[in-house]
């Protein structure tokens, strides 16, 4: 085996806190059927890699076992039928693991071709994120312009993504933080207000801010007893779409509300979703979102990069306030 077929990934040494992340060596994939292979120049963190790396959200039946859901680097290897990409193309992926590596492959249709303007450090914060909030925000909930939108943990990377693209729709747009400095963060990048959650009752503030109208949609990312508070600030015909439950997957919730208010209660999770599924998200944003990135109008908000090997100093980063994406990279030209 020479060196040219090996690769560094960052492993997981058990369950636990960041201390089980280690480099180690393994063969580099080789693309099947429909697939290419890119040689990562760079890969995003986030929250769903905190919790694998805990223990509690395995990978999907076949694909890596250490983490990482979004890279982006240079195609270099193309699997039999993939037509899409040459050698050489940059392209920014949603993978379902594995991204914390010098290569990973993907299906050729979770890949979006990455625009001249956009740095590839930058390219890899886009994925996880912005497939994320399409799906759940305007395909599952289907926000409309002149729809008042809730976000939940603005200043996270969902968060940053969520205000910028809501905003850029149409909607009018509102967030929660845990500090006034990231009240701030989140009204700079196009929030009407963010609330404070330590200091202020968000289904009090949406109901003032909106006249008693309410959120037409709600995106939540922390649980536990925001459900009930968020059936309150519900408008009605209201849709709220849960994507993880920091604060807990359990509560106690008045049916009542959701009857009388007409609500869609829904939930998603993006990770083991069909190939089929990404692809439509993929072309979705294609079209619609990365020319807009392309040209300044919205992007990810970058808070540090981190080499590869110090992904454990990334995670205890993840795990303290912070506003925007963390990044690994691998030393390949960005």
């Amino acid at each position: 085996m020479g060196e040219d077929n090996e690769m560094r990934i960052v492993a997981l040494k058990g369950a636990g806190g960041p201390e089980v992340l280690v480099v180690e060596t393994r063969t580099k994939p080789e693309p099947g059927p429909g697939e290419i292979r890119i040689a990562v120049a760079a890969a995003g963190v986030n929250r769903p890699d905190v919790m694998q790396r805990e223990g509690a959200y395995p990978p999907p039946e076949g694909a890596p076992d250490w983490p990482g859901l979004e890279v982006a680097g240079i195609v270099e290897a193309i699997g039999e039928g993939a037509s899409r990409f040459s050698k050489g193309d940059r392209v920014m992926a949603l993978v379902p693991g594995g991204g914390y590596a010098e290569a990973v492959t993907v299906h050729e249709t979770n890949a979006i071709a990455v625009p001249g303007g956009i740095d590839l450090t930058k390219a890899a914060a886009i994925p996880e994120t912005f497939f994320t909030v399409w799906s759940n925000v305007f395909v599952r909930a289907g926000l409309k312009e002149g729809e008042v939108f809730l976000v939940h943990g603005g200043t996270s990377g969902i968060g940053t993504t969520a205000i910028q693209l809501a905003r850029h729709f149409g909607a009018r747009v509102f967030a929660t933080a845990g500090s006034d400095e990231k009240c701030r963060a989140a009204e700079e990048l196009g929030a009407e207000a963010c609330f404070n959650y330590k200091t202020q009752d968000f289904a009090e503030e949406i109901a003032k801010a909106t006249d008693g109208h309410g959120a037409d949609v709600i995106l939540d990312m922390v649980g536990g007893d925001y459900a009930n508070r968020n059936l309150t600030c519900a408008a009605i015909e209201g849709r709220i779409v849960q994507i993880a439950f920091l604060k807990g997957p359990k509560t106690e919730i008045d049916l009542s509300r959701i009857m009388l208010k007409r609500l869609v209660f829904t939930g998603s999770t993006l990770r083991a979703r069909s190939v089929e599924f990404k692809a439509s998200i993929a072309e979705d944003l294609a079209r619609r979102v990365v020319p807009l990135i392309a040209d300044g109008t919205l992007g990810p908000v970058m808070e540090r990069t981190y080499p590869l090997e110090e992904a454990a100093e990334a995670h205890r980063h993840m795990d303290e306030d912070h506003i925007g994406k963390i990044v690994l990279t691998t030393g390949l030209p960005t």
